[in-house]
């Protein structure tokens, strides 16, 4: 049956092979690039670094731009920019404000939730389209009762549905992910063979706004002031000074500029007082976590769950029991480690940091997930 879609189209090839596969089908595609402002929107830092680093580009630039503009019209298709440089702006703030309370921020978690599948589904229903698409990779599973799950994409090396825990439920019957079921290669096999200009383009992997090692500097901007403070070990000993809480992350290892006999991690940034406290692996928070404003894709749970939960776009998830708690909140507790980390690597998950999200699995399908707000290094404990 013929729809219209609407297709945010970053520029990216992953978009772009979206884009060919929903015109190939019969759908009535619509093109949108969403435009987030530019470098003057956060003063004179820089930011937006226009200098190409292949691997290691951001999204939404004027030369991302101009690609969506070849695919679109590769394709036959009209594309349509989409101002939402105010909208944006919530999500620097929200940025900055997490690092100013000791936090590590998710931009694209919330790029996702506030603006792909947010702003754009406004949009959709003013061109009376009936289905919002992108190029993440992961995929929808319809259920006979006509219900819609999330789960990963093919390609797990590529899969981004961690960061897409936080769609709304009743958004998915209108979501579509077309390259889901496509590997990487595959994916750039088929831009190849329709001749589009992004076929080799390489892929986003830095946050658009803000220039590798920058976000010390933006969020200093946007918060003012100091947070430079004492680094102190888990005794209570102060170590040195540091520069600022927004240059850390529980788990971190180095940065902090202090030399002692002992490799020592961030364990917890205490945002009053920006305090840095330091100490072995073993007192890094690994094995429990609290999340907070819990976002259900299924049914939310009730009682003991036995799960797998991830706690970083980067690392694969673990088992885990999760128990839901008052007010939107749910407990994690791990109960094994991830096969494929490398033996001289910290116990799983690795660092647990406030302000990541904690999304919880069964097998491939995401339920839903939360937002790490604090975490506890506790000894293992079997299931």
């Amino acid at each position: 049956m013929r729809s219209r879609v609407v297709v945010a189209m970053s520029g990216g090839v992953d978009s772009s092979v979206a884009a060919a596969m929903l015109v190939e089908a019969g759908h009535d595609v619509l093109g949108v690039f969403m435009r987030h402002g530019s470098p003057a929107a956060v003063g004179s830092l820089p930011v937006l670094d226009a200098t190409p680093r292949p691997g290691h580009q951001g999204c939404c630039s004027v030369e991302d731009a101009l690609d969506a503009k070849r695919v679109a019209d590769r394709l036959g298709i009209p594309l349509y920019p989409l101002e939402l440089s105010a909208d944006f702006h919530r999500i620097i703030d929200y940025f900055a404000d997490e690092y100013g309370r000791g936090r590590t921020p998710n931009p694209c978690v919330r790029c996702n939730t506030w603006l792909k599948f947010g702003r754009l589904f406004d949009y959709a229903d003013a061109v009376g389209a009936s289905h919002v698409a992108t190029g993440h990779h992961a995929r929808l599973l319809h259920e006979p009762d006509g219900d819609s799950r999330l789960a990963r994409g093919r390609d797990r090396g590529k899969d981004q549905s961690y960061v897409l825990f936080e769609v709304p439920r009743a958004r998915l019957g209108r979501m579509l992910l077309p390259v889901g079921d496509r590997t990487k290669e595959e994916v750039r096999a088929r831009a190849a063979d329709l001749g589009l200009a992004t076929a080799d383009k390489p892929d986003s992997q830095e946050i658009c706004f803000v220039a590798p090692g920058q976000h010390p500097a933006l969020v200093g901007r946007i918060l003012g002031g100091s947070r430079a403070g004492p680094v102190v070990s888990t005794r209570g000993e102060v170590l040195g000074e540091h520069q600022g809480i927004e240059h850390f992350t529980v788990g971190q290892r180095h940065g902090t500029g202090i030399a002692t006999g002992e490799r020592l991690y961030v364990v917890r940034i205490e945002a009053e007082g920006c305090r840095v406290v330091v100490g072995p692996r073993s007192e890094v928070p690994q094995q429990q976590l609290t999340a907070g404003h819990a976002s259900w894709l299924v049914e939310e749970p009730t009682g003991e769950l036995e799960c797998f939960v991830q706690c970083r776009s980067s690392q694969p998830p673990a088992p885990a029991v999760v128990t839901p708690l008052p007010g939107g909140r749910f407990d994690v507790r791990f109960t094994g480690q991830a096969e494929s980390l490398p033996t001289d690597a910290a116990p799983w998950p690795g660092a647990l940091s406030p302000g990541q999200a904690a999304v919880v699995y069964a097998g491939d399908r995401v339920l839903g997930g939360g937002w790490i707000e604090h975490s506890r290094a506790d000894s293992p404990q079997s299931a």
